[in-house]
């Protein structure tokens, strides 16, 4: 009976002592101090291709941001669809302004000269857009205005200064997989990918650590070249501390 009594003492003594035991702290994230991160963009759509950069980045699980033109949204029920297929997933996609008419429709000397009624021609594509976001990109030129990068030819300053003053972001990019007269991809998925490793491994982008990708919707429009985008993904996400994100948290956004 005493046994019994010190092994039910014993016991009591025991769940006490646990109870009353210190809670442990949560650990807090861990944060990659290697992290890079790579900012998809792709160029002038809704087109024939936005759908399977669509399809892609979403097999793929990456985050990219898509520069629309008003006009080719708002001309037909294709490019709306597309539209609307886009911003359905704010999770992974962002789409931002590009202009209205880009650039009159091609005649860039012209427009760069207007920068009044550029100005405007933005400003109609974002009530089109409905866009949530300040960001936006010239049209046929690799101009930046965010709180840290100025960077604009005479040309087009006067509109990057007047897209300022209404609060508006200019995103240019750090390299871009350029595109044949057929409007196909010139490079190798390959070598893109390893121009991109190379960018940011000796810091040659515009942010350390931080490289903007430009590309095309019209560049994979066809299956075989809508598979290099994929396989240009695969690539760049082999290596563990590569994050891709939406340029909506591109440092520096005013």
């Amino acid at each position: 009976m005493i046994g019994y009594l010190i092994y039910i003492a014993a016991h009591f003594f025991t769940q006490l002592s646990a109870s009353s035991a210190p809670i442990p702290k949560a650990t807090a994230p861990t944060v990659d101090s290697l992290a890079k991160y790579i900012y998809l963009s792709f160029d002038d759509g809704p087109l024939p291709g936005t759908g399977n950069c669509i399809t892609i980045c979403e097999q793929q699980q990456v985050a990219a941001t898509f520069f629309e033109v008003a006009f080719h949204q708002s001309r037909n029920s294709f490019g709306r669809n597309l539209y609307k297929k886009i911003s359905s997933n704010n999770r992974l996609f962002d789409i931002a302004n590009h202009s209205y008419s880009h650039a009159f429709y091609g005649d860039y000397i012209n427009y760069y000269h207007q920068p009044d009624a550029a100005l405007q021609d933005f400003l109609k594509a974002d009530t089109l857009l409905q866009l949530k976001n300040k960001l936006s990109r010239l049209p046929g030129n690799n101009a930046w205005n965010t709180a840290n990068i100025k960077r604009a030819s005479g040309l087009v300053r006067p509109l990057v200064n007047k897209l300022d003053s209404v609060g508006l972001n200019v995103i240019g990019w750090d390299m871009e997989w350029r595109f044949n007269k057929s409007g196909k991809p010139i490079d190798a998925p390959q070598k893109i990918a390893a121009l991109a490793d190379s960018l940011l491994l000796m810091n040659k982008t515009k942010t350390k650590n931080h490289l903007v990708i430009l590309m095309h919707d019209h560049e994979f429009r066809a299956s075989a070249d809508s598979a290099k985008l994929a396989t240009m993904i695969a690539l760049l996400k082999r290596n563990p501390h590569y994050q891709f994100r939406k340029l909506t948290s591109y440092p520096g956004l005013k």
